[in-house]
């Protein structure tokens, strides 16, 4: 199974310290090594980004920084687990290590072996898991 982990948080506008890299550093090297750890990244500040919006059909595009949003996307993990508890667990961990904040864990959909798309009787299963 795999989970993508969307890390929000209030919008800090420092860097992290030497000694916080140097421990989000261990924990990666440590996911990463263990196999439960797929991929990562932490955001830039969103005065950097922007926010593409469809709606009735028409797009819009507004530039950052959000000042209505209480919390961000800070960073995001994408993780390997065996199950929902163990990607609780390690998320738990993570934070831990990271600090304030929350994250939102959504299982990814993955095709059934030798499938190249999703079918409708696999997303009905992992829905129901």
């Amino acid at each position: 199974m795999r989970f993508l982990s969307i890390y929000k948080t209030p919008e800090r506008t420092t860097p992290p310290t030497a000694e916080e890299m140097a421990a989000m550093g261990k924990l990666i090297e440590e996911g990463m090594k263990a196999g439960w750890l797929l991929a990562t990244e932490g955001c830039l500040p969103t005065s950097l980004g922007a926010r593409v919006r469809r709606s009735s059909g028409k797009l819009s595009v507004t530039d950052g920084p959000f000042t209505e949003a209480k919390e961000v996307v800070g960073g995001f993990a994408l993780l390997k687990t065996n199950s929902k508890q163990e990607a609780i667990e390690l998320t738990r961990k993570f934070l831990q290590v990271a600090g304030d904040g929350e994250c939102e864990l959504r299982q990814v959909y993955e095709p059934a072996a030798g499938s190249s798309c999703v079918s409708a009787e696999t997303a009905e299963v992992a829905l129901k898991a």
